[in-house]
């Protein structure tokens, strides 16, 4: 296959990306696009890149762009071209280039309805595949657009909620921002303060980069893998993939002057970590870990307390908590940012009955089953 494949529709012309190099090519277009609807750190040329080099090397790669009658980059849509099966039946799938580390995922446009409804055009031409899924897509994001045009041509098509992300719009003051927490919590941070102090000294660290990042970064990796992440699996050192991805967007971030890894120390020792970006007036916290055996002084909390003060005083926008939600977040926020995974299948009889198997009869007798076991 060709590096690039056009399909001229309308308003607007469809550029498909296969080949590596190509890919490499669009980082300035791609990141001007990006600064120009909102400049969202995780639609960035380098995220996806990093993300593809750690996650899905020998996948084959099909990123969408669109681009005006003046050549202007007007929408990307990086997609992975992958032999999968739904409920055991062999699909041939195209997939957001995301998983859980990506945070949230997006079509990067302009021009939502008229890019949306080109891609899905031109993905028409294409009799190969069987199953479009985008995942994690927060509310009102533009790559709705192609579900919606979908819907008009009558694809078969359904969505799934996947993540309720907490976030905190932040205050211009601190004092204003502690008034909103509960008086109870407030003394609680208070109280359980108090008592790992009693237990030595505790400071804060920021880390931003330096020569020690690598070092700092593998401290952070030891904290989170130390407690029921690893026991589960899912701490970032543990996979190769994974901690190749955290440690090269590290580098990466912290070449930006967007990296910030926070330390709650006990006599120097790390007790709390967060590995945390820092971009476009906001704070992400991507991945946080805490010393386990010191639960009853809840160190975390303790840690979230001063980055959510350094946020503050910055004068950040916002504190988005990223992933699922969990109680320890609903402490800090009742917010929560709703994100959705888009499935379209090929109009056919067999994408008709794959939609209706994923919507339809799978659930209905999951719920036959929960109403039996009652």
């Amino acid at each position: 296959m060709s590096a690039l494949q056009v399909t001229p529709l309308g308003e607007v012309a469809v550029v498909e990306v296969t080949d590596h190099s190509a890919f490499l090519a669009l980082e300035l277009e791609w990141d001007a696009l990006v600064e120009a609807t909102g400049n969202t750190v995780f639609y960035r040329h380098a995220f996806i890149r990093i993300w593809v080099d750690n996650f899905a090397p020998e996948a084959r790669l099909r990123v969408l762009i669109a681009r005006a009658v003046d050549g202007r980059l007007v929408g990307v849509l990086p997609l992975l071209d992958s032999r999968g099966s739904l409920y055991g039946v062999p699909v041939q799938e195209l997939a957001s280039t995301a998983n859980p580390h990506s945070c949230r995922f997006d079509l990067v446009t302009t021009d939502a309805a008229t890019v949306g409804a080109a891609f899905l055009e031109h993905l028409e031409c294409d009799p190969d595949w069987t199953l479009l899924r985008i995942i994690d897509v927060p509310e009102q994001g533009a790559a709705f657009s192609i579900l919606e045009a979908a819907a008009a041509r009558g694809y078969p098509h359904g969505t799934w909620t996947s993540l309720e992300s907490p976030f905190i719009p932040l205050a211009t003051r601190w004092e204003e921002q502690q008034a909103r927490l509960q008086s109870k919590f407030k003394a609680n941070l208070r109280r359980r303060r108090k008592k790992l102090e009693e237990r030595g000294k505790v400071t804060f660290e920021r880390v931003s980069g330096g020569t020690l990042l690598d070092a700092k970064l593998e401290e952070g990796f030891a904290l989170e893998r130390s407690g029921w992440k690893g026991q589960r699996g899912t701490a970032m050192a543990q996979d190769p993939k994974t901690r190749g991805f955290y440690t090269e967007l590290a580098r990466h971030l912290s070449y930006r002057g967007e990296l910030a890894l926070y330390f709650l120390r006990l006599d120097g020792r790390a007790v709390a970590f967060h590995f945390g970006i820092e971009s476009a007036g906001r704070y992400y916290l991507l991945k946080p870990g805490y010393d386990e055996t010191l639960k009853e002084c809840s160190p975390g909390q303790l840690l979230m307390e001063e980055v959510l003060r350094a946020c503050v005083n910055a004068g950040l926008s916002e504190l988005d908590f990223l992933g699922p939600d969990m109680p320890w977040k609903r402490d800090w926020t009742e917010r929560v940012r709703v994100h959705t995974w888009l499935f379209i299948f090929r109009n056919s009889r067999f994408g008709r009955a794959l939609c209706r198997a994923k919507f339809e009869w799978v659930p209905k007798a999951k719920e036959a089953v929960e109403r039996w076991k009652r």
